[in-house]
């Protein structure tokens, strides 16, 4: 996708009538509208953090989470959303009770194309949609619901001149989230420098940043635009207070020359501040909103998403076209990524290297994780580590009311206190959150 390309406007349709979603599926296609349809407002609320839709069309009445349930659920974790209800006609009091809850507006069944179109049109132009470009954050693959308050983080801090910490093991993508605040923001058309401070020549690395008589420095380069000091927790004492200094004298901008600065982290800053090793007046300078970038081992439903990107991404540049076997893509999903997103990169473009066939088997993959295995979780534990996520997400969103939460879930409320119990989990703790 280049710079000027704009992506197709995302619809999300969730009814329990199949013949239905079909019909609205193939009408809306028709008019270049990207859509996904799903049977129940939970599924739908599972496939809007990965499918991040511009517009939700909603049936009113389905069992275990109704439409106006959904609209509630969708409005708390995506406030700009825009929502339209689908009703019979002898619903509509209710529809007209949903608009004042929040939804955008309301459908009648049967759907009138005209009518649907129209409302679609609506909705997408007051949200903003036909001037949005997601351009910004292309680069970062995740259907994680984690690494979708990270990236909701980054765009509201992009829209701000604040200096950004970003930290995070090795390998998680810091750089990457650099990047995506810098294309968000204003000053996107300006320049994006990278000057790395893992530098082993001290005074190389003062030339990269500050400049000399011949050279402009990254303080220079990056003029109107954004610097990214990568790694600061290596950047010598020396040059921390000199760079502390150059932050002190524009203190209404991010540092000299009108620059924005973003500093990424893998060390904890402020252990090596007590220690002496990082100087605490820098650390507040660059610490003005702290991102912390979490590992793959806690965005595990991430790593089939990013295993099928990384193949595409190697069969274009290839030719070689190779898919996972199945155990192959389960044994990946358990495995431990010390070095994350990287490790996980390095890995399927060896096994692509590799395979003698167009599909990589668990036996390939196992070598090329060390072939010990010690580095995987058992299934069951896997499958223990899966089902704890999933019902501490479920009663998150649903404030720790198990009631609702068991609804969600499809159990009743003596089998849902069950597994809260057998996964030592208190619905107290997520009351108020």
């Amino acid at each position: 996708m280049n710079a000027t390309t704009k992506r197709k406007a995302r619809i999300l349709l969730v009814d329990d009538d199949p013949g239905l979603l079909r019909l609205l599926t193939l009408r809306l296609r028709a008019e270049n509208y990207e859509v996904e349809a799903k049977e129940s407002g939970a599924a739908a609320l599972t496939a809007a953090s990965r499918f991040r839709p511009d517009l939700v069309i909603t049936d009113l009445r389905m069992d275990q989470m109704d439409g106006l349930g959904l609209l509630k659920e969708l409005q708390s974790r995506w406030p700009g959303l825009r929502v339209i209800i689908l009703t019979a006609h002898g619903t509509i009091p209710d529809a007209v009770h949903a608009t004042q809850s929040g939804a955008f507006g309301f459908l009648t069944k049967p759907v009138d194309k005209e009518q649907l179109l129209e409302q679609v049109q609506k909705a997408l132009k007051i949200s903003g949609f036909t001037h949005s470009d997601e351009e910004w954050r292309a680069e970062i693959i995740t259907r994680s619901t984690l690494m979708e308050e990270k990236l909701t983080q980054a765009y509201r801090v992009a829209a701000t001149e604040t200096a950004v910490l970003i930290t995070g093991e090795n390998g998680t993508g810091k750089g990457l989230f650099a990047r995506a605040i810098h294309k968000a923001s204003t000053r996107r058309d300006h320049p994006f420098v990278i000057v790395d401070c893992t530098l082993d020549d001290e005074a190389q690395m003062e030339v990269e940043l500050f400049g000399n008589g011949s050279r402009a420095g990254g303080l220079q380069t990056a003029a109107s635009g954004t610097l990214l000091l990568a790694e600061i927790s290596a950047l010598p004492l020396r040059l921390q207070a000199r760079l502390a200094a150059a932050l002190q004298n524009c203190p209404d901008q991010p540092a000299e020359g009108n620059v924005r600065i973003i500093a990424t982290a893998q060390q904890d800053l402020q252990a090596l501040m007590t220690s002496g090793a990082f100087r605490e007046d820098l650390y507040y300078r660059l610490n003005g909103v702290h991102i912390e970038i979490p590992p793959l081992s806690r965005r595990r439903e991430d790593i089939p998403l990013l295993v099928s990107h990384f193949l595409a991404q190697l069969a274009r540049e290839t030719g070689n076209r190779r898919i996972y076997a199945p155990e192959a893509v389960e044994l990946l999903a358990t495995a431990d990524w010390p070095g994350n997103i990287r490790q996980l990169h390095s890995l399927v473009r060896q096994n692509v290297a590799l395979a003698q066939t167009p599909i990589i088997n668990a036996e390939l993959a196992q070598q090329s994780l060390g072939g010990s295995p010690s580095r995987l979780s058992s299934f069951d534990e896997a499958r223990d580590e899966f089902m704890r996520s999933y019902l501490a997400q479920i009663l998150q969103i649903t404030g720790g009311n198990v009631s609702q939460a068991a609804r969600l879930a499809k159990r009743n409320r003596t089998d849902f206190y069950k597994l809260l119990a057998r996964h030592q989990l208190t619905p107290d703790e997520f009351k108020g959150r």
